[in-house]
């Protein structure tokens, strides 16, 4: 089993495969470009502030559970989570609240503030979603489907035909829904993949269930112990995991990988597992005469998902009427994927959420302050919208919207720093900018993803975003783990 292995990319999926594989004897070597692991998901400090800047709404916790115990290990010894509850504060443009709850007594007795028929079908709802998370569960999220006979039979087919795959969300919704309200606060789950509502499959309903049910989960010290604790493990498996390295090209010979080639010379490996999107991957790092399967044309017709805007506010004051996670919802929902998918432009009535880690945490600000992760969905990077000349005058604008909300006094923020989708790109290669990969605002991305396991370069593996099972922080997790578990398995003849 001593054959060695290399990650690129030190995010979520490279950690999760690198302590799989080392955990059953393979000799792994994780690079990473940046200074630090996560991908990401990165650690901000600055006047006593602390800031997470990537992820944040931790769901699934089984996901990053059984990383730590396929290791033989206790998780709560590396990183310990909290259970939110309430779970967010979905705040509406005539001020309306609702508190996402796992009490669904309450969850309708808030709903029916506003509409009464929407109360009444919410009990319905919650049980369409947790089936459609089991089925998901089932035979998707856990399962790499690389072979034909994965993905190509009977069961596969009825999973598929039971979650009604051309069924947009926003369709399944209406069936239950008809207030506004009701319909954005839970239409929004589409972009924890990235993706409009009004695109995407009615699967991704089954985050209500995830997020209501399941849970959502602070960390403590902030969310990128979750990152720093993965690290610890690694590195106990005898992982080397070597930062500020950057890759420069994936070394094929007769179409077998051989290594990388790196700022700081060749490295050879038997097997080359990329964790970062498929699409830059191949575009920046595997030669074209190597990837037929994957050329630039091809690259060119995927739809990259939704990136983000990102402000790190560090103010001498605190809010009542932020939780740990809070969203301010605009007037009409619909525009605002309109301006992103189609206009390729900023929204001009957003979507701002929150993140106030400080709320569960008081260590995470100075005595009396608040810690402000604040984001707007961006659209991915294009000619339609240029960062350079328009970040300071959108990031006044959310300030402005913001302060109608009665979030005010953030220009006299101790920590005021913006984080763009062009910065997101440079740091991570991430294709346009993206945050989730590519949308899954079509049948074929979301259940046809580009796989796993490379159909152009033999011994070359993805894990992220991008690839199969999909985007977010516990899918992008499973990935690695389920490509770590396939190529130890393939290792050791089993």
């Amino acid at each position: 089993m001593k054959r060695s292995i290399i990650i690129i990319g030190a995010g979520f999926g490279g950690l999760s495969c690198a302590i799989r594989l080392a955990s059953q004897g393979v000799q792994v070597t994780v690079l990473e470009r940046q200074q630090q692991a996560g991908g990401k998901l990165q650690q901000i400090e600055k006047n006593g502030y602390h800031f997470d800047r990537g992820p944040s709404t931790i769901t699934m916790p089984s996901s990053f559970r059984s990383v730590f115990e396929h290791a033989g290990v206790e998780m709560e010894d590396y990183v310990r989570l909290y259970e939110l509850e309430p779970r967010t504060r979905n705040v509406f443009a005539d001020g309306t609240v609702v508190d996402l709850s796992r009490d669904r007594q309450w969850m309708k007795e808030q709903i029916a503030v506003y509409s009464p028929e929407d109360a009444l079908q919410y009990d319905a709802f919650m049980n369409e979603s947790a089936a459609l998370y089991a089925e998901a569960n089932q035979h998707f999220l856990g399962k790499l489907l690389i072979s034909p006979k994965e993905k190509y039979n009977l069961q596969m087919l009825r999973s598929l035909l039971r979650v009604r795959p051309t069924v947009k969300l926003d369709t399944l919704l209406r069936s239950y829904f008809k207030h506004p309200h009701t319909l954005a606060m839970i239409g929004r789950y589409a972009t924890y993949v990235g993706s409009s509502p009004y695109q995407a499959p009615s699967i991704f309903a089954m985050m209500g269930h995830v997020e209501a049910d399941v849970g959502i989960y602070g960390v403590e010290g902030g969310t990128y112990q979750l990152i720093a604790g993965m690290v610890k493990l690694a590195q106990e498996k005898g992982v080397q995991i070597v930062t500020g390295t950057q890759v420069r090209q994936i070394v094929v010979r007769n179409g077998q990988v051989v290594g990388v080639d790196t700022d700081q010379g060749f490295r050879e490996a038997d097997q080359v597992v990329a964790n970062g999107d498929v699409l830059s991957v191949n575009r920046l790092l595997v030669e074209p005469k190597y990837r037929k399967q994957m050329t630039d044309a091809r690259i060119a017709k995927y739809e990259p998902s939704i990136s983000g805007f990102v402000t790190l506010a560090g103010v001498r004051r605190q809010y009542d009427a932020l939780l740990h996670h809070t969203v301010f919802f605009p007037e009409q929902y619909e525009p605002e994927f309109k301006d992103i998918f189609h206009n390729r432009q900023m929204p001009t009535d957003p979507t701002i959420y929150i993140c106030y880690s400080g709320y569960s945490e008081a260590s995470r600000a100075p005595v009396g302050a608040s810690n402000l992760f604040i984001l707007v969905n961006a659209p991915y990077l294009s000619d339609a919208w240029n960062w350079d000349e328009q970040m300071d005058r959108y990031g006044e604008f959310v300030l402005d919207q913001l302060e109608a909300r009665g979030i005010t006094g953030l220009r006299q923020s101790d920590v005021l720093i913006r984080y763009t989708p062009k910065q997101i790109e440079q740091d991570t290669l991430a294709h346009q900018g993206s945050i989730y990969g590519i949308s899954s605002n079509t049948v074929k991305q979301t259940f046809a993803r580009p796989g796993n396991r490379s159909k152009d370069v033999r011994g070359l593996w993805y894990v992220g975003g991008t690839t199969h099972p999909g985007g977010g922080t516990p899918i992008v997790t499973l990935s690695g783990q389920l490509v770590g578990e396939q190529i130890a398995s393939e290792m050791s003849g089993r």
